[in-house]
């Protein structure tokens, strides 16, 4: 777009497609109508003279500051991340020291399971990932992007990383509706057509949620399960991390099979460490971690993907269950055959 094509755009269309352009007439205290269907040039032409002296401005020089505003918002909005055509994880060692021996390489679509006991190290390891690793970890592994050693930006500066985490535990602490927290998330990503954006991710939030949400509900009245389903659905449209580390999805009180398909959807590199059989079933591979290292990696074989399909029958057996238990029915007699159909 050339620098004059920002003036021919009708206001009204501006503060549909990019509500940030609202800053900029508000900070000159000019305040356009949403169905203002004037040029922006034809907006300034039409300013009192009295306006621009108040200003200290006049109409060129008012052009020209739009013109760069809008320049500016260009390249913020740009993706300045890489493009993640490979992750690798190159082991270290595990806590008596013993070497992992592993080299672990993932790319955009694959989902990786990692499973041991509690205290194992598997939040070691996603830990080793989000921040990019460089032997200068308890472990002594080393993380590698596109098989080079990360850019330190890409480590330590919020504004690069490539890396989005869904801990445990969320906790929102600001006092807005899911709408407009997400709809702030947009704004600040630029996105066009923010209104369109923000109505899917709550679409899609509210089929992972066991309980659904309205679109005005405050974030702070949401359910460990609602925040959880909120954040994957925002991280899988809104986040540009190409990677996504999860942990323990099965406590999240949500569809994990849904959640999982959609980030796979959307082309993120998946790991997920977890307890739950068919989460680990679910994934291309699995890394078992012991004492804190690499034990294994193991492909998931065709045998485990078909038992994986008797699996999810009787855990949609046992899920049936429990929402009989949670609306008050009582459970007094179970068909053994409905848990082996």
């Amino acid at each position: 777009m050339k620098r004059t094509d920002f003036l021919q755009v009708p206001v009204s269309v501006l503060l549909k497609e990019q509500p940030f352009v609202s800053d900029f007439f508000e900070a000159q205290g000019i305040l356009p109508g949403e169905s203002d269907t004037r040029t922006v040039e034809k907006l300034i032409l039409d300013l009192p003279d009295d306006k621009l002296e108040d200003l200290g401005i006049d109409r060129k020089q008012l052009s020209g500051d739009f013109v760069s505003f809008m320049e500016g918002m260009a390249v913020l909005a740009e993706d300045d991340g890489i493009r993640v055509r490979s992750l690798t994880v190159l082991g270290g060692h595990d806590k008596s020291g013993k070497p992992e021996n592993a080299e672990l390489v993932l790319k955009p679509g694959d989902v990786v399971s990692i499973v041991g006991p509690t205290g194992s190290g598997k939040s070691r390891l996603l830990a080793d990932i989000e921040w990019m690793a460089d032997n200068d970890t308890p472990t002594g592994r080393k993380i590698l992007i596109n098989g080079k050693i990360p850019d330190k930006n890409w480590r330590f500066s919020p504004e690069h990383k490539l890396v989005a985490q869904l801990s445990q535990n969320m906790n929102f602490v600001m006092d807005l509706s899911a709408r407009e927290f997400i709809t702030m998330h947009a704004e600040s990503r630029f996105i066009q057509n923010p209104n369109e954006t923000v109505n899917l991710i709550l679409e899609e939030a509210n089929k992972l949620a066991g309980e659904s949400f309205e679109p005005d509900a405050p974030i702070t009245s949401l359910s460990g399960g609602q925040s959880r389903a909120l954040m994957i659905a925002d991280t899988a449209f809104l986040s540009r991390s190409p990677i996504v580390l999860i942990d323990e999805i099965e406590n999240a009180g949500i569809d994990r099979k849904k959640a999982l398909e959609l980030l796979i959807r959307e082309e993120k590199i998946v790991l997920m460490a977890t307890h739950d059989l068919i989460l680990a079933l679910m994934a291309d591979r699995r890394v078992v971690i012991q004492n804190g290292g690499i034990a294994a990696v193991l492909e998931t074989s065709e045998p485990e993907r078909a038992n994986l399909d008797v699996l999810e029958r009787m855990d949609r057996k046992l899920l049936e269950l429990r929402n009989r238990l949670r609306t008050g029915d009582r459970i007094e007699e179970i068909e053994q055959e409905e848990l082996h159909a």
